[in-house]
């Protein structure tokens, strides 16, 4: 089974974050956990009451509003939607029994947006 939904705006890069976490280590926190609280909000929209217990693969669709950000450094968000997804209960965990996997793809459009995409792997 496939399960779909969209963060719909701009996700802090790695960048942002190693200079939120360098000022101050609480200010890196709060960044992460604002971010996921909002990360949350869609998901628990989105997905209702989703709970997968099988192990996924998941396509993240990163749209950008421009290419000032390198790509790795965008993707690196990925880490707050996975945990984002954990916390909210629709994965049981992010470990390599749960997470088998992950994929990236680029495009660019007026407003940035992720889309996420999460393949459930049955009899993995």
């Amino acid at each position: 089974m496939n399960y779909k939904f969209e963060i719909n705006n701009r996700l802090p890069s790695l960048n942002e974050y190693t200079k939120a976490c360098r000022t101050n280590k609480y200010i890196g926190a709060q960044m992460k956990e604002s971010t996921e609280i909002n990360i949350w909000a869609d998901i628990k929209q989105q997905l209702k009451n989703t709970k997968i217990t099988s192990p996924v693969k998941i396509h993240f669709t990163w749209i950008e509003e421009n290419k000032k950000r390198d790509l790795d450094n965008i993707c690196f968000a990925k880490k707050f939607i996975i945990d984002a997804l954990v916390k909210s209960n629709v994965l049981k965990n992010d470990t390599q029994n749960y997470v088998i996997g992950f994929s990236d793809t680029f495009k660019y459009d007026q407003k940035s947006k992720v889309l996420v995409e999460i393949e459930e792997i049955e009899n993995n």
